[in-house]
């Protein structure tokens, strides 16, 4: 703001607190030069993991926030022209600056709670003997609903769910509504539910002990075709699984051996132990051999083409597999020989 020769838009990208560009802007208006002026924009990202450049280049909407000013809405107009380059008019939203910030914690909470409201369900269809597939299905054909995020799982990772969300809930709590604080506050609380129920049906599967058994977990990534492990229910589900004593042996396609060790040790009280009873492995199938159970936490593609004969050929018996993503043939696995659990399912 000091040295700029002119007058100037500046623009919020990622995810900030609700009201950011006020601070910004007052922060500008004191340490300007005089007669100049600086219009604070909202213009959150929607970018994917995985997808981000297909996101950006063909984007559902593209919005944009600022001041109601006449100013502020030059500056709007601006900023809009310079996507319109690529992005047809009708789907770039402008709105107030605080609207435009609130839409993105808003956009993330929503994805993430629809994640915590399949699997809320996936415990009561173990617990039933329903099909979590199947009630996905049938409720996703509603179009008022629509099949999107209603793949249960072992719960939601990455950098954004859960940051977006507690910024919900700061955000609720900070205008004293308490109540709208504690419905978004459970939305995190039900996916660390989903990590530790999970992890807990291994260990009953395996007659109530996984001290000293080979566990082999496939994937540690949050989601296919990242690297990312922010967050990832991988990471907790294997520090349940320590602390009862199991020997992990962790295979992932792209998420490099330091950076698994970094997650596990800043979880886990006793560094060494973890150093003992972690083993990286270089494929799944030497994560599998003579492994006790599989368990599979990332749905990687490859995991869907194993050869899942030499698999169980090469595991101790009774062989167990259990899938956190919904991703194997289950009847085959069952065929070959597996005790195949299942999130969502009662054991095929």
């Amino acid at each position: 703001a000091v040295h700029s020769p002119s007058s100037n838009s500046v623009s919020e990208h990622y995810t900030v607190p609700d009201r950011a560009a006020e601070t910004l802007s007052t922060i500008l208006s004191h340490n300007r030069t005089e007669g100049l002026s600086f219009q604070t924009l909202s213009n959150p990202e929607f970018l994917a993991e995985g997808t981000a450049i297909a996101d950006l280049m063909n984007p559902d909407r593209v919005l944009i926030g600022g001041p109601t000013t006449p100013e502020g809405q030059a500056a709007v107009a601006r900023l809009s022209s310079v996507y319109e380059h690529w992005v047809p008019k009708e789907r770039i939203i402008t709105t107030n600056t605080w609207s435009s910030e609130l839409s993105k914690l808003a956009a993330n909470a929503f994805l993430a709670q629809r994640i915590s409201s399949i699997n809320a369900m996936s415990a009561v269809c173990e617990a039933t003997g329903a099909d979590v597939s199947e009630v996905a299905r049938a409720i996703g054909l509603d179009s008022r609903i629509g099949p999107k995020f209603l793949m249960a799982s072992v719960g939601f990772g990455g950098s954004c769910f859960q940051k977006d969300i507690l910024n919900l809930v700061y955000l609720a709590e900070s205008l004293n509504l308490p109540e709208v604080a504690a419905y978004w506050r459970q939305v995190v609380i039900l996916n660390d539910y989903q990590e530790r129920r999970f992890s807990t049906r291994i260990i009953r599967s395996l007659f109530n002990t996984v001290t000293n058994k080979h566990i082999a977990l496939l994937g540690f990534a949050f989601k296919k075709n990242t690297g990312d492990t922010r967050e990832s229910p991988s990471i907790y589900i294997a520090k349940h699984l320590l602390d009862e004593g199991a020997r992990v042996y962790i295979y992932d396609p792209k998420v490099k051996k330091e950076q698994i060790f970094e997650d596990l040790h800043s979880v886990c009280d006793d560094a060494a132990r973890v150093d003992k009873l972690v083993t990286i492995c270089p494929s799944a199938l030497e994560a599998c051999k003579s492994a006790h159970a599989v368990v599979v936490l990332t749905e990687w593609d490859e995991f869907k083409e194993l050869d899942y004969q030499q698999v169980y050929d090469s595991m101790l018996k009774p062989a167990f597999i259990f899938d956190g993503r919904l991703i194997l043939n289950h009847s085959k696995l069952k065929s070959i020989g597996f005790r195949v659990e299942v999130i969502g399912k009662t054991a095929v």
